[in-house]
């Protein structure tokens, strides 16, 4: 596995290694001690799969402590723009936010730190993203940022966006609770 430190603090762009032959692929998305050896997280405690249409939108997601977790994100098939935002106070990168195409052929891994908020756009029809986080789900602490409130350009398509992640809280007038 490569570990590729992005723009934000402890986010991680993880190229797997990827074994294929005349049978198919075979992809590692985690390994315990790798992870404990670049100083990541790797108790999780709770793993997720969406199926997103082309165009569907879903995000920026996060929990607020003490459910706030680090989480791991990939996509087995299918193909995103995945969207990490900065929402830690104090952060050097408060505000800033990383793109990056995550898709079932290059078998990219995002490795997002608690205090980001999380989003993305599936460019493809059946888009599986697959998640484990460090926290279980706690409906107490969800919370989110409007997807277009931050200056991030998800390009000019329409996109189909739930009632509840078009009802989030611009950027501008989010109170964060998380502190660096």
């Amino acid at each position: 596995m490569e570990f590729i430190e992005m723009e934000i603090e402890g986010l991680f762009l993880i190229k797997p290694r990827k074994f294929e032959d005349s049978r198919g692929r075979f992809v590692k998305t985690f390994h315990m001690d790798t992870f404990k050896e670049q100083g990541l997280s790797s108790d999780f405690k709770e793993g997720y799969y969406s199926t997103s249409q082309k165009g569907v939108l879903r995000g920026m997601h996060f929990q607020t402590p003490p459910h706030d977790h680090d989480k791991l994100v990939y996509v087995p098939h299918g193909s995103i723009i995945d969207v990490v935002l900065d929402i830690r106070e104090g952060s050097a990168t408060y505000g800033k936010y990383v793109k990056q195409e995550l898709n079932a052929k290059n078998g990219h891994i995002f490795y997002i730190p608690r205090g980001c908020a999380h989003g993305f756009l599936s460019l493809e029809d059946n888009t599986n993203v697959t998640y484990m986080q460090t926290t279980m789900y706690a409906d107490n602490s969800d919370g989110g940022i409007k997807f277009d409130s931050f200056g991030c350009d998800w390009g000019d398509a329409e996109h189909i966006v739930s009632d509840r992640d078009n009802s989030f809280t611009g950027f501008d007038d989010f109170v964060t609770p998380f502190k660096k």
